[in-house]
């Protein structure tokens, strides 16, 4: 009598099987908003201001290739797997983008560029197209947890970029409508290829940062485009000698991966951003402006910040060497300018004479306390000393935008019209906004697309 089939099989066949009319309703109102999220991301970074962008819209005009799919905010298209590389990096490159905390990874930044493209190559409508969205990013949760992203990062991964390979060949396979088999195998081309690492934190440029996602996009299209070819590859990449655990992390969790399938969806847990850094300081940044405003505390009335923080992730965020990633400069900019605003953090404002002073009266320590609570949530304690002798203290466990503490749906829509408008003309974004709004009922996938390529008059940046 046969055993059961690998998990390998069996997630192969959960992901040949999966449909729209089974995810609940809440769960596809939920995808919508992030699809709208992560758009006004990608919109944002479409920006020739940006370096990254600038080199990789170049790099892809001197590949070539076949037009097949949209490069956002560039007027042109490329081959689908181009498309996915720079539209990926795109997503995560202003740091604005959604997150899960627990998983502590990017997927939409990965799952929708890899959709958009291979939806526009293959003629997908809407409902496919958000099919893929939430089957890629239901894939990268679930390696995550089996991997144990605390692991991955770590050894240096970057989980967002390891887990999102797998996840961007489930959501490109779905649209390639590939059979159980071809799924097992493109699941087993995805870990082939699964690449990024943390290395980046000592990238100045910040170009190397995005661009990990836009790896996780490139490499799971490849991956389940060479499936669809009938190109052979590993069929059960979390079994056998050389599996996916004993390769990136060392640890084992499989039940993850399967657990309560078609019953809980980590969709619904993803944060919306209000601040364009790492979202390890958000609860900090939360923290420290209310009690500004509580104390109606001027940029010169503190003298000095403390920021206490889990132990396990300090490390990401204690003086890293990017702006993204360093409470020292992320903290002053947020008291400096002020408010819940949406801050392009890939500018620099050390110049500014505030920023300069607090970024050196500003430390972090790690906190064994905080780190009972870690990774599932990213409480946050920030001490100010004032320069009149006071000390004040607030703790924020969930910052503003978490399923705890969460945003509505029209302040997601004000924020991504905010970060749309960078680039386009108002009109325009709400030409977008209202489309997503109803995308499984779209025909084709290319009206929206082509909105997204051509972005009508682009502001000055």
């Amino acid at each position: 009598m046969e055993g059961p089939a690998p998990l390998s099989t069996q997630l192969a066949e959960r992901l040949a099987k999966f449909r729209l009319k089974d995810v609940p309703a809440d769960v596809v109102a939920h995808a919508k908003l992030i699809l709208l999220d992560t758009v006004g991301a990608m919109l944002a970074a479409s920006n020739p201001k940006y370096s990254a962008t600038r080199i990789l819209v170049n790099f892809a005009k001197r590949l070539g290739g076949r037009p097949e799919s949209s490069l956002v905010g560039q007027g042109f298209k490329t081959s689908c797997v181009n498309a996915s590389l720079v539209n990926g990096t795109l997503g995560y490159y202003c740091d604005i983008e959604p997150h899960h905390v627990g998983g502590i990874l990017h997927a939409p930044a990965v799952m929708v560029p890899t959709s958009l493209a291979v939806a526009e190559k293959e003629r997908g409508n809407g409902r496919q197209f958000l099919e893929a969205i939430i089957l890629g990013i239901e894939v990268t949760c679930r390696v995550s947890y089996a991997l144990n992203p605390v692991a991955l990062y770590n050894r240096g991964f970057h989980p967002s970029a390891i887990c999102g390979a797998f996840g961007a060949a489930a959501a490109a396979g779905h649209l390639f409508r590939l059979s159980v088999p071809r799924f097992g195998i493109a699941l087993g081309l995805a870990m082939q290829q699964a690449s990024g690492l943390l290395a980046w934190a000592s990238d100045h440029t910040e170009n190397s940062r995005p661009f990990n996602p836009g790896l996780a996009a490139r490499n799971g299209t490849t991956a389940a485009y060479l499936a669809s070819l009938g190109f052979g590859g590993p069929p059960t990449p979390f079994e056998g000698k050389y599996d996916a655990f004993t390769a990136f992390s060392g640890e084992r969790h499989p039940d993850a991966l399967l657990a309560d399938w078609g019953k809980h969806f980590y969709l619904p847990e993803f944060a919306y951003k209000l601040y364009s850094s790492c979202s390890f300081t958000h609860p900090g940044l939360d923290a420290l402006l209310s009690i500004a405003r509580r104390h109606k505390l001027a940029p010169s009335d503190v003298q000095a910040i403390v920021l206490r923080f889990p132990k396990s992730g300090a490390h990401m965020i204690d003086n890293n060497e990017l702006k993204s990633h360093c409470a020292q400069y992320i903290l002053p900019v947020g008291l400096v300018f002020g408010g819940v605003t949406i801050d392009d953090i890939l500018e620099d404002r050390l110049r500014h004479p505030e920023v300069a002073r607090l970024r050196t009266a500003t430390r972090m320590e790690g906190d064994p306390e905080l780190e009972k609570t870690w990774p599932a949530q990213y409480a946050s304690v920030v001490e100010v000393t004032t320069t009149d002798g006071r000390k004040l203290s607030r703790r924020v466990d969930y910052a503003k935008g978490t399923m705890e503490n969460p945003l509505r749906p029209d302040e997601i829509r004000q924020k991504y019209l905010k970060l749309a408008t960078t680039v386009a003309a108002a009109c325009h974004a709400e030409r977008i906004a209202d489309l997503v709004g109803k995308i499984e009922r779209a025909p084709e996938i290319r009206d929206l697309a082509g909105l997204l390529r051509k972005v009508g008059k682009r502001r000055k940046g």
